[in-house]
């Protein structure tokens, strides 16, 4: 599992770059939240993200 620097979207499979955005990804993240409803979420908000999927909280 790799998250990616830029979006923070957690890619796993082993990918070079992330589809989403093509940032870097990294090994080191911390905490893990799923977005079901980006629209409806108020987590979604908090964290900037507005599409489906799982994202790391903090990348390093």
């Amino acid at each position: 599992m790799k998250a990616c620097k830029n979006c923070r979207m957690i890619v796993f499979s082993n990918e070079k770059k992330c589809p989403k955005c093509g940032g870097e990804l990294s090994e080191r993240f911390s905490g893990m939240i799923i977005i079901m409803e980006p629209e409806r979420s108020e987590i979604a908000k908090l964290a900037s993200v507005n599409a489906i999927g799982t994202y790391a909280i903090k990348v390093k």
